[in-house]
């Protein structure tokens, strides 16, 4: 008995060994690796003050800020970057008339065919037209932005987490790491590669996109609104919500009616129950 008892233990211990024997390589492999050193300066999206108008449940586009952010898009954005998904005629959602939709349109050159040669070329755009790419083609694209390729930004809000927040604290969180953290990320083998820029809300905080927005007044806004970076950055964050979800504030004011309509059905759905079935109770003996 003793044997077979010892023999059972002497088993169970060579299993246990095995057991662990196979599983620490594969913990230790699977195990989390030390964090980068670039991640000392990540920092979260950060929403400006104040929010934004659409936030919220009962949310409401602004659309003097969506025609703010239009106009930097236009003079700042779209020298780099399509908005491939949108095109002139949307404009009227933000508040444009149709004579100046066509005006806006025809300040845009869009590929086209030479109606004599037959050759590809430019031409005025029209209000059908999508906004066109600056660049012909990607390797253009990669050449002229230190070999980046510059993103399409008609879904940009959608396709980054927080996108609104995160639109608006990339363009105005460009500056100069902090001298301690770099100083002990520099030990770890951080740098700034030639030709990259610093930025905290970057995925690895070195980002090929030059400052897109500088300088207070960069932009010249037509209803007189003061052009600081953070209020033009908060401005094309706003507009690029739109161009990623230009129904969000329509969803929001048609689910209202929806849920209303919901809770008033169950509500007479229970008391038809009621009604029906409140004689028809099987009585207590």
């Amino acid at each position: 008995m003793s044997i077979r008892l010892g023999a059972i233990i002497a088993g169970l211990g060579i299993v246990g060994v095995l057991f662990f024997w196979s599983l620490l390589p594969g913990a230790i492999n699977y195990a989390p690796p030390e964090k980068p050193a670039y991640y000392a300066f990540k920092e979260k999206p950060v929403a400006p003050e104040g929010g934004f108008s659409f936030e919220g449940p009962f949310g409401k586009w602004d659309y003097a800020q969506l025609q703010r952010g239009y106009q930097v898009y236009k003079e700042v954005c779209a020298a780099c970057h399509s908005l491939k998904f949108v095109a002139f005629r949307n404009l009227s959602e933000l508040g444009y008339s149709e004579a100046e939709v066509q005006a806006e349109a025809a300040n845009w050159m869009v590929p086209g065919i030479d109606p004599v040669t037959g050759e590809a070329t430019r031409v005025p755009g029209r209000p059908t037209d999508q906004f066109p790419s600056p660049y012909e083609n990607d390797v253009q694209a990669a050449a002229a932005n230190n070999n980046a390729l510059p993103p399409d930004l008609s879904l940009m809000t959608k396709a980054r987490k927080d996108g609104t927040n995160y639109v608006y604290s990339l363009i105005s969180g460009y500056g100069e790491p902090d001298p301690e953290k770099l100083a002990a990320a520099t030990e770890k083998g951080f740098e700034i590669p030639t030709g990259l820029y610093f930025n905290p809300y970057f995925a690895n905080v070195n980002i090929a996109m030059a400052p897109p927005i500088s300088i207070d007044g960069q932009v010249d806004y037509a209803d007189g609104t003061e052009a600081t970076i953070d209020q033009m950055s908060a401005d094309v964050a706003a507009f690029l919500t739109w161009t990623a979800e230009p129904s969000l504030v329509k969803r929001k004011e048609t689910g209202w009616p929806v849920l209303g309509f919901l809770l008033i059905a169950t509500m007479l759905a229970f008391l038809s129950y009621k009604q029906i079935w409140a004689g028809l109770k099987p009585k207590k003996n």
